[in-house]
């Protein structure tokens, strides 16, 4: 099976490029972000692959990151979820992104990806959210909010005690109300959190602290 593939690009196409690697010609499929980050025709390129392959096929699939093609495995792993929509929701959602669309159970961000409705986009976050718990959000969160905490771990943990995850819920909830994306309201009560010292919160002065990050 191939794991990377590095050659010339020869042809971009809409979702896929052939990769000319010592005068063969590879026809890889990838999502729109890599497509964007490998340059034009003629540019050098290494690409990680994933090979699938079925009775009547043999498909590659491209990737410039290790995180987008983690990403993509752990996207198909979901029931519903092929290859050509993990690569769509890959266009759509960055993979710097997504444990927080996910943790924050951001249906609608995943529903701007090609192929996937209301009922995948909730089985998705229901099946990975689990799984996203064992990520650094808090880390994700100060690497996107350059939010700086000396002296203290920025790493925050997602099975805190039910009273604060409870008020973290209420204020992502306002903010949501408030016109906000879901995504946007989870990372900006995260930092808010971050920030905080560790100090008891009330709803009201957490969700000021959060529209303070979200105007800043």
């Amino acid at each position: 099976m191939f794991a990377k593939l590095t050659g010339k690009i020869d042809t971009i196409f809409q979702d896929s490029l052939i990769l000319d690697v010592g005068g063969v010609g590879y026809h890889v499929f990838a999502s729109g972000r890599t497509l964007s980050l490998i340059g034009d025709s003629g540019s050098s390129v290494s690409l990680l692959i994933e090979t699938h392959v079925r009775e009547d096929h043999i498909h590659l699939y491209g990737f410039s990151s290790i995180a987008e093609r983690d990403w993509f495995k752990l996207l198909t792993s979901v029931q519903g979820v092929g290859a050509k929509s993990g690569l769509a929701i890959l266009t759509a959602c960055p993979p710097d992104k997504l444990p927080i669309v996910i943790a924050s159970n951001d249906a609608n961000s995943l529903r701007q990806a090609d192929g996937v409705g209301p009922k995948l986009a909730t089985r998705i976050c229901t099946e990975l959210k689990d799984k996203v718990q064992n990520m650094n959000l808090g880390a994700l969160v100060h690497q996107s909010a350059a939010v700086v905490r000396k002296g203290k771990s920025v790493v925050q943990d997602v099975n805190s005690p039910a009273n604060d995850f409870s008020l973290d819920q209420d204020a992502v909830s306002a903010l949501v109300n408030l016109g906000y994306g879901r995504s946007e309201a989870f990372s900006a009560v995260m930092s808010a959190r971050l920030k905080s010292n560790d100090n008891p919160q009330t709803i009201d002065g957490l969700i000021k602290s959060a529209l303070k990050e979200l105007a800043g």
